[in-house]
């Protein structure tokens, strides 16, 4: 069975018993349909052919079953509509959780090459249709077979020949149908992934909006957002299109069996062979049958699109993360926090060029190390590979000389504490920002941590102190207070392994004394790996090392470089001369 098949059939297994009930319910408004035709045509001939003394009661008879019916079909139909809706929801629901819980599976190697609104689209626009797919699809090929047998089968048993003319028409309608299916699912699927990139644009813009008004560029990214804008119209051109031929095709059919029973309706009735109360019959009849090969159309356009979303639904499930748990992994209680790069060469694809080559280092338990030189050198991506943000090439790095990848990701990473430069805050309160650094925390031990990152004086000073919301990106926070957020929320995690990424280079002088003191006192008695652009702020740092070419060139104190005359000598006259 094809593995995609599987996926999609398997979101049904919690929902079976509703999934059976709507079944049921619509298979007997489909009976009480069929029947409808029926009691129409005996009251019709009961009124034709009986004594008026003896029709009246059995055409009011008759009146009362067709309410029952009609009433039955009310009933019947409610239910399979709010209820096979409602299961339907249920699904997109448990696909969109599904799918979210793997993209944060993935690595940073797979955001590296996505933009997050394509990735929004997947999340959202694509599964819209598949709640519509799963409650409507197969409860309409079982309905409107039956409706369509069933119809056969009484139509036959009134007028044979009749019944042969109609069926003369159905053939040509549904190779007319399948003769457009290919070019529906692939305009579905254009369509698809031209919204992503609609989304991706506009994302992109408005993430930036602050870059684009200070550059007067609203101009330039609404040319580039209406072609993208375009590109989805003209995909949507194209199946509307062909919709247009499927439904205007099928409306013709369906006028022409109506013309040809009329004709030879009127025809078998001067021949004698037909009454018209059976020419009535076929009247009601007919949709039954034409009304299957018309449905097919609009659940062959339900199906293009919902599958279409599927597909690129399956693409990322389908995605191995190539960051996981190897099976020799085993969990890792608080580490003492020796870190060692054992010949370690990185690249970030196959074909690429090295980052870092051949790179041997030990920062020991509680050792305070410094990485610099120039921008791009692989400083940031050293780190990474402590966490296994990203997974060497070559070599191999070590946790209290244990493999990283020996060690089971979450516990492996809570061992290790990272402040960045470019702090994101969530669009949330600051309580539930900084508890993101220890879920279980209570407010007493936020506060302490705040505290110790010299934060707790400004939140206090905030409109609703901890429990202030603070808006995408933290946008009514500086980029100083962000930065102390984020050092309590380390304080808080509280790891024995530090890294310290270009923590303060962003700040003002004043800020980043502020936030330095906050840093050397979160450094206490932590391994602390610290990437520094100023040089001034990693002079204390027991080793530093100078990294360039993608190598280690070279490492001592502060002093004894400077002693060398080397690269890390002619930065540190470079920035104090400046």
């Amino acid at each position: 069975m094809n593995s995609h098949f599987k996926k999609f059939v398997s979101f049904y297994r919690p929902y079976l018993g509703q999934f059976t009930a709507v079944m049921v319910a619509s298979l007997l408004a489909t009976a009480l349909m069929l029947v409808f035709p029926l009691y129409t045509r005996s009251i019709v001939q009961t009124a034709l052919e009986g004594e008026l003394s003896q029709a009246m009661p059995s055409i009011w008879r008759g009146g009362l079953a067709l309410l029952l019916i009609i009433l039955g079909q009310l009933v019947c139909n409610f239910y399979q509509d709010y209820m096979g809706h409602a299961m339907g929801a249920k699904m997109e629901r448990d696909m969109r959780e599904e799918l979210f819980a793997h993209y944060q599976k993935l690595s940073f190697r797979f955001y590296d090459n996505r933009r997050v609104g394509e990735l929004m689209s997947r999340l959202t626009g694509d599964l819209e249709g598949l709640s519509e797919m799963y409650h409507h699809v197969p409860e309409d090929i079982v309905l409107y077979f039956v409706r369509f047998v069933g119809a056969v089968v009484i139509l036959f048993s009134i007028n044979a020949r009749l019944t042969g003319v109609v069926l003369l028409f159905l053939p040509p309608m549904l190779l007319f149908a399948f003769f457009f299916n290919k070019k529906m699912r692939a305009a579905a699927r254009k369509s698809r992934e031209q919204i992503g990139n609609v989304n991706a644009q506009a994302e992109d813009t408005l993430s930036g909006i602050r870059v684009v008004q200070s550059f007067t560029g609203e101009g330039r990214e609404q040319e580039k957002f209406s072609q993208e804008n375009n590109r989805f119209f003209e995909r949507r051109k194209d199946i509307y299109r062909t919709e247009s031929y499927l439904y205007q095709g099928t409306v013709c059919f369906i006028q022409l069996i109506t013309a040809a029973l009329i004709v030879f309706g009127g025809l078998f009735i001067v021949g004698g062979s037909m009454d018209p109360a059976d020419l009535l019959a076929f009247l009601l009849y007919v949709s039954y049958l034409t009304e299957p090969v018309q449905h097919l159309l609009f659940t062959i356009s339900q199906y293009q699109e919902g599958m279409a979303g599927f597909d690129r639904f399956m693409e990322i499930m389908e995605l191995t993360p190539d960051i996981a748990n190897w099976e020799t992994a085993k969990p890792l209680g608080r580490a003492r926090g020796e870190v060692a790069f054992d010949c370690v060469s990185f690249r970030y694809r196959a074909e690429g060029p090295d980052v870092l080559k051949n790179v041997s280092l030990t920062a020991k338990a509680g050792e305070r190390v410094a990485l610099v030189g120039a921008s791009g050198v692989g400083k940031t991506t050293l780190c990474s590979l402590i966490p296994r943000f990203y997974d060497v090439t070559a070599g191999s790095v070590k946790l209290d000389g244990i493999d990283v990848r020996d060690i089971t990701l979450d516990s492996l990473r809570e061992n290790i504490g990272v402040v960045q430069q470019d702090v994101y805050i969530f669009s949330s309160t600051v309580l539930e920002n900084l508890r993101y650094g220890k879920p279980q925390a209570t407010r007493e031990e936020i506060e302490a941590a705040a505290r110790l990152a010299g934060a707790h004086d400004f939140i206090q000073s905030l409109p609703q102190g901890y429990d202030t919301y603070l808006g995408p990106r933290g946008v009514q926070l500086s980029g100083g207070q962000k930065q102390r957020l984020s050092i309590a929320r380390v304080f808080l995690k509280n790891p024995p392994v530090l890294v310290l990424d270009e923590a303060t280079s962003a700040l003002d002088t004043e800020s980043e004394q502020v936030i330095q003191a906050s840093l050397d006192k979160l450094a206490q008695n932590r391994t602390t790996l610290v990437i520094a652009h100023r040089l001034s702020t990693i002079r204390s740092a027991s080793r530093i090392l100078v990294l360039e070419d993608s190598e280690v060139k070279e490492q001592g104190t502060h002093q004894e470089l400077l002693t060398q005359g080397g690269v890390y000598a002619r930065l540190w006259d470079a920035q104090t001369r400046a």
